[in-house]
């Protein structure tokens, strides 16, 4: 496997941020789902990652800036043909340590409340993420789960599990 800064140009990686978008839209209204769609992921302030298998894309990830201190994760997703084969806390390890890497202090994420993302809570949970307040731009929603994570700056110390 191995993780690659994206430009998210490659088809693979635009059919799987689609699947990623369509699978959360049964799961609450619009004004809770917050992912981002291809043209937000370009935004200046986010860096985006993929995971490859060889040719076969096996996970996305990203981090978006929110301070000089704080960033946010967006958009994890697994590949369905790589569900509960390690890509998730490969890509989460990589994303702390980047994080940690760039000096930020805080790392948080919002994620669904409802038991689809169930998955999702247990994974960040192992990663040492607290539920916290909303943060950033979101606000008190019943469809949301914000969770965060302090880091401790040691750039040597990013290994999570």
């Amino acid at each position: 496997m191995e993780i690659r800064r994206d430009n998210l140009q490659h088809p693979q990686v635009i059919e799987l941020i689609r699947a990623h978008l369509d699978a959360m839209a049964p799961t609450a209204p619009d004004e809770s789902r917050h992912a981002l769609d291809i043209d937000g992921l370009r935004g200046p302030d986010i860096t985006f990652w993929s995971v490859w298998d060889d040719q076969k894309l096996a996970g996305i990830g990203a981090l978006k800036q929110l301070s000089s201190e704080h960033a946010e994760i967006k958009s994890m997703k697994t590949a369905k043909d790589y569900l509960r084969r390690g890509i998730a806390s490969a890509l989460l390890s990589h994303l702390i340590r980047e994080a940690t890497n760039r000096g930020y202090k805080q790392l948080s994420l919002e994620t669904g409340s409802m038991a689809f993302f169930e998955p999702a809570r247990k994974l960040y949970s192992l990663f040492g993420f607290m539920p916290c307040a909303p943060f950033a731009d979101y606000v008190e929603d019943p469809n949301s789960v914000f969770m965060s994570k302090q880091l401790n700056g040691d750039k040597n110390a990013a290994s999570e599990k």
